[in-house]
Formats: structure tokens, sequence, C-alpha cells
């Protein structure tokens, strides 16, 4: 095989890891609402949580959320819902049940998809 094909075939295959590595992302900007993309860019400014931050989105009475977890303790998580209304708050608080506007989430909820992760290091 000469040089020049060798060198076609190994950026060929850089180029498709690359592809690969991008189609496999766990956010994909493209298909989240602006108000997720602010929210992102907001928790990225903010130091980074224990847990770290996180948004996860689910379909929930026929409609698609957003649920984002407390981060710590007795913190509330909250619930969206697409146009980035708070819907409930599911969980968290003194009693953990959040403010009880949405006791069945956590058995309803369908079709879990994690939009969002911080990776940053504590």
């Amino acid at each position: 095989m000469e040089m020049k094909n060798i060198i076609k075939y190994f950026l060929s295959l850089i180029l498709f890891t690359i592809l690969i590595i991008n189609c496999n992302s766990s956010v994909s900007s493209v298909e989240n609402p602006e108000w997720v993309k602010n929210l992102i860019l907001k928790f990225e400014t903010e130091p980074v949580g224990n847990p770290p931050q996180s948004i996860w989105q689910y379909e929930y009475k026929s409609q698609i959320v957003y649920y984002v977890p407390p981060q710590c303790c007795d913190e509330y998580s909250n619930l969206y819902d697409k146009n980035g209304e708070l819907i409930c708050v599911p969980d968290g608080g003194i009693t953990g049940r959040g403010d009880g506007l949405c006791p069945d989430f956590f058995q309803d909820r369908k079709n879990e998809k994690l939009i969002w992760k911080d990776k940053r290091e504590r």
C-alpha cells in the first residue's frame, strides 16, 4: 500500500471516530429548547454541585417534561414543561416529597433521557 493511501485511510478512520463520538453525546443542543440551553449555560457558570447538576427528559402525562434533581439534602428538585414553565417540585424539601403537586411523577414517568450532566471535577 502506498503512503498516500495509508494517509487517506487513517484520516478516514479519524473522521469516522469523531462522527461516532459526536453521535453518542448525551447532550444534543439541536433538539433542546432554548430555555434548556440557557439553563445549561447557567449551571456551567456556577460552582460544581454535589452531586453534579443534571437535566433529564421524560414523558409524563402525555407531554415532554424536564426534571432537574436536587443538589443536596433538603433542596427541591424542579419539573418543567416543554416551555420551561415550572410544573411542580417532585421531591426534596424537609419531607422529601416536594410540593405535593405531582406525587405520581416517579411512578408514571417514561422514556428517560439524560439531556445534560456536569462533567467538571469538584
